[in-house]
């Protein structure tokens, strides 16, 4: 069964890499509908060989496109005003602002660690921060086995996860040119901020790594902490995660659950220099894992080092992703 299919946000840097997630993944797109800004609308994109024109985002646009799956990449006014209007209308809207993410009653999915949770929306799902989605890929079947107790996050984030303006930053930086997007050159640098900092000193960027990860792996008891920052890396965030678990566990029985958890490439052999890199991570889908090691400064604790490309697995490969786990079971 093939469906009608929106991107919302079409001409952005996600937008753009949802369409062509879509087709090589072959989603059974039947009809596609563009949608964004009066600005943008006009401009013609090319999906599957054929031409489309970009469609004005507008309540009676959004009333007669009559679509099955929404799929949303606009920010977060966007996706607040009109991701209830396509619910409405009877689409299933999949949102990657930051809008939903923390509603009681939209669920907030990443299809390797949750899927059962995405059958439960009303209308609307919530793709996780880039960040989280692949920290929580990695961590899923190590809390299945072991029983996480505490999470430190330290993240090495590429500048594309600010859009365009990000990398434009940092090609102008290395030319000398002052950032445009970033509060401090980030060419040769490393900029400890991400998002607005908060009253104790900890950025939203931070704090949404906190919230979402107890959300989706559905305990709110887990202890945890982040530091998140921006390095001059163009695709592909990396993530250093100490964990301390409940039960047991060493180094070898940790990379044995690892070795077969869905959506894992374990990238693993130290001795020949072999461990995952943003510049290996890029243009992929899965989550690189290695630099597996026990932390021998606690009694039951590990370090990895995890590495995905932020805009495909970060962001439109996982909304294809929640709109295939939909699919199969509407096919089934």
């Amino acid at each position: 069964m093939k469906y009608k299919v929106a991107v919302v946000g079409a001409t952005g840097l996600v937008g753009r890499m949802m369409l062509n997630v879509l087709e090589e993944r072959k989603f059974p797109v039947n009809e596609l509908r563009l949608f964004a800004s009066k600005r943008s609308a006009g401009a013609v994109v090319e999906f599957c060989g054929k031409k489309i024109t970009v469609e004005e985002l507008n309540v009676e646009n959004v009333k007669k496109s009559n679509v099955k799956y929404a799929l949303f990449s606009a920010g977060s006014d966007v996706s607040r005003e009109f991701a209830p209007v396509f619910a409405e209308c009877g689409a299933v809207a999949i949102d990657n602002s930051k809008c939903w993410r923390m509603d009681k009653s939209v669920p907030l999915v990443v299809p390797e660690v949750n899927p059962q949770a995405a059958f439960a929306h009303r209308g609307i799902i919530a793709n996780p921060n880039c960040s989280t989605i692949q920290a929580v890929v990695a961590l899923k079947p190590l809390h299945d086995a072991f029983g996480i107790k505490r999470i430190v996050y330290s993240t090495y984030q590429a500048v594309s996860g600010a859009g365009r303006q990000g990398i434009d930053d940092l090609r102008d930086g290395i030319s000398g040119i002052a950032p445009k997007k970033f509060p401090h050159p980030i060419a040769y640098n490393i900029i400890p901020h991400i998002d607005v900092f908060d009253d104790d000193g900890y950025t939203y960027e931070e704090l949404k790594m906190v919230n979402e990860t107890r959300k989706i792996l559905g305990d709110d008891s887990l202890k945890i902490t982040a530091t998140t920052a921006r390095v001059p890396v163009v695709y592909g965030h990396s993530e250093s995660i100490n964990i301390e678990f409940r039960k047991p566990v060493s180094r070898e029985s940790a990379l044995r659950v690892l070795k077969d958890a869905p959506g894992i490439v374990l990238v693993d052999d130290v001795k020949n220099n072999v461990y995952p890199m943003p510049l290996d991570a890029e243009g992929t889908d899965d989550v690189y894992v290695g630099r597996v090691r026990q932390d021998f400064s606690v009694e039951s604790g590990l370090n990895i080092w995890v590495v995905a490309d932020n805009i495909r697995k970060g962001a439109a490969s996982n909304t294809v992703q929640i709109a295939e786990l939909l699919n199969s079971r509407e096919s089934s």
